[in-house]
């Protein structure tokens, strides 16, 4: 059990990565973005038809987070532009459009039924502590995920710029008013989720189903992790995403259950909803 619990340790640190990116945006322009994961895999399909034409993988890498970054700041400003002072329930149903837009488009560009071979990032060598092996890929996608969230976290609470983008997230109106370039600094935080996002999909994507839905569709873990945050705790959604990362790899190795696993987020997703709704319940109730 605990060398399956090791080997979902790979999952669970895109997970995490990716629920840091879905709970930056929220923290910062007030949106949940169903759509991450779909747009950076614009970049990692990207990085994997480069590399199908002969280029070397770190140049092809480049270039595809270049691309997620270019295509989610797209998204960005249209948000910014058109949807800044809207309803949370209309900024999701834009975001739920761009899932099903994306899936589509990606699949007629990139090709539904010849799904890609991606390269892996990583050499495949493995380190084994206490009888458990932990690969390379294991180890480099948590401490990026740890580093990251780190990093993001203290940007956002020690920077005057970070002070700016969380007012920007708070009070956008005002935060206009006083002079700051607001929609510019949306579209540099999706750009920045964007190209994040991208390097967790090339991470994880030899290791699923190599075709743009199924990697789109990896939003889910994200949100779920990001759900336990309760989209405003950029640590807690990056151990959430680890937790998930290991329960995963857990029911892999439980023979009864291993072909219900992909329900696992689905499931910490209910479970998150209704414990945030418990106080409404209990002072009801009382």
């Amino acid at each position: 059990m605990i060398t399956n619990g090791v080997a979902g340790l790979a999952a669970g640190g895109t997970y995490a990565l990716l629920g840091v990116c879905v709970v930056l945006l929220y923290r910062v322009v007030a949106v949940v973005s169903f759509a991450g994961a779909a747009l950076a895999a614009f970049g990692a399909f990207t990085t994997t038809v480069l590399t199908e034409h002969g280029w070397a993988f770190t140049p092809a890498l480049i270039v595809g987070v270049a691309c997620g970054a270019a295509v989610t700041a797209l998204a960005g400003l249209v948000m910014a532009t058109w949807f800044a002072e809207s309803s949370p329930s209309t900024k999701a149903a834009v975001m739920v459009a761009f899932l099903v837009g994306l899936i589509s488009l990606g699949a007629r560009i990139f090709g539904a039924e010849h799904p890609h071979d991606f390269p892996s990032p990583f050499s495949g060598g493995v380190v084994t502590i206490a009888g458990a092996v932990i690969t390379e890929a294991s180890v480099i996608t948590v401490v990026l995920a740890a580093a990251l969230t780190v990093g993001i976290s203290a940007f956002l609470k020690r920077t005057r710029t970070g002070v700016r983008l969380r007012a920007l997230s708070e009070r956008p109106s005002t935060a206009e008013h006083l002079g700051l370039r607001t929609r510019w600094l949306a579209c540099g935080m999706w750009a920045t989720s964007g190209a994040l996002a991208t390097i967790a999909i090339v991470v994880i994507a030899p290791s699923r189903t190599p075709s743009f839905s199924s990697l789109s569709l990896l939003i889910v873990p994200a949100l779920a992790a990001a759900l336990i945050g309760l989209f405003q705790s950029i640590e807690i959604a990056f151990f959430g995403g680890l937790a998930l990362g290991i329960l995963e790899g857990v029911a892999a190795g439980i023979d009864q259950i291993q072909e219900y696993r992909g329900v696992l987020p689905f499931a910490v997703i209910l479970v998150a909803l209704l414990w945030s709704q418990r106080k409404e319940q209990w002072d009801e109730a009382r």
